[in-house]
């Protein structure tokens, strides 16, 4: 019985290589290696899923291009894991910071167009791309958009002893005092350093920026009384806030926050029409994703930023859902980049190489 299951298996390798043999222009030595060479062609040639029905047919990768547990991270793995619960196949979460998140998003720009590897968009990206000269990637071009995700408010805040409690009196203070009032931030060119830019832009004062490394050393310099005023998200400062170490003046969103109810946000003053800062989170594929498989990503995202506890959880790690579909997603990235150029173009920034 064995000899004639061996004599089986040993069929089908001598008809196919008899059939190479009986051609005269295929030597017999070369027989191996083309048999090699066709079932690597073969495994090649196969096609990225192209319909709704067959995505995703193996694990899927978010490529977060920032450390873990900041912002970004944290958004990932709440929405991974809803997508997870949603797809039945497991999202994984690959953190690969560096070079202002650009890093991560050119592995995106470079990864196989099989909707198995994502990435998150977010506004410090865009700050990073306006900011250089030239980058690997195009920010527009060479990514599918799928869905907004989530925001994350700014806030304007200052030493309790600093004589300005709102934003009409931060401004009247620094048109009393030009260039003698100084603000943190956590880095030159960071959304919150450009935040400020837009703020000062604005409502014509000029102020001194004195960036920081890291949040943290930002809101010591204030709590130190070495800086005045800081531009900082609410997830960074809202114990300070909350407990009065710092003094909010206002959030730079569009509503006030249900965490901080009694701030006003910058729109309230009138100061400053059309002012609305948050750093915001979208989902991104390589471009040329086939356009089912990215549909039902969209669907897959978007239905799970409806789950109530997905809600929940974002407003814990201090992020506001926001959800919006790819055909918002794509225009609003290019708005942002048109946005943030024109402010650093404003403030005499030069692009570095």
């Amino acid at each position: 019985m064995l000899n004639g299951i061996a004599s089986i298996f040993r069929r089908p390798r001598r008809s196919v290589l008899s059939a190479f043999r009986a051609k005269p222009d295929i030597p017999a030595r070369y027989v191996p290696g083309t048999l090699m060479a066709l079932a690597l062609s073969a495994l090649l040639a196969a096609p990225a899923p192209s319909t709704a029905q067959e995505w995703p047919q193996k694990p899927i990768r978010i490529i977060v291009a920032f450390g873990p547990g900041g912002g970004t991270d944290i958004v990932a793995r709440i929405i991974g894991q809803a997508m997870q619960e949603r797809l039945g196949q497991a999202v994984t979460i690959e953190n690969r910071p560096g070079a202002g998140g650009t890093l991560g998003n050119e592995m995106v720009a470079r990864a196989d167009k099989d909707g198995h590897t994502l990435g998150i968009m977010v506004a410090g990206q865009i700050v990073a791309a306006v900011m250089r000269k030239s980058m690997r990637y195009d920010t527009v071009a060479d990514f599918d958009p799928i869905a907004l995700m989530a925001r994350q408010t700014l806030m304007i805040a200052t030493r309790p002893d600093f004589a300005a409690g709102s934003v009409a009196e931060l401004i009247k203070e620094a048109q009393a005092a030009p260039g003698k009032i100084s603000y943190a931030s956590a880095g030159f060119g960071a959304i919150q350093h450009m935040s400020a830019e837009l703020f000062t832009q604005g409502a014509k004062i000029k102020m001194v920026h004195v960036p920081f490394r890291t949040s943290p050393e930002a809101i010591g310099a204030v709590l130190g009384r070495n800086v005045e005023v800081i531009f900082d998200t609410v997830a960074s400062m809202l114990g300070q806030a909350q407990s009065r170490e710092l003094k909010p003046i206002a959030v730079t969103g569009k509503a006030r926050l249900a965490s901080l109810p009694n701030v006003p946000t910058v729109l309230e003053s009138g100061q400053l029409p059309g002012y609305d800062v948050a750093t915001w989170y979208g989902m991104i594929a390589p471009r040329g994703t086939p356009p089912a498989v990215l549909a039902k990503l969209s669907k897959t995202v978007l239905d799970s930023l409806a789950d109530k506890s997905v809600a929940e959880r974002m407003t814990k790690a201090g992020v506001e859902v926001d959800g919006a579909p790819a055909d918002q997603l794509g225009p609003f990235i290019a708005t942002e980049l048109k946005r943030w150029n024109d402010v650093r173009v404003a403030a005499g920034i030069p692009q570095n190489e």
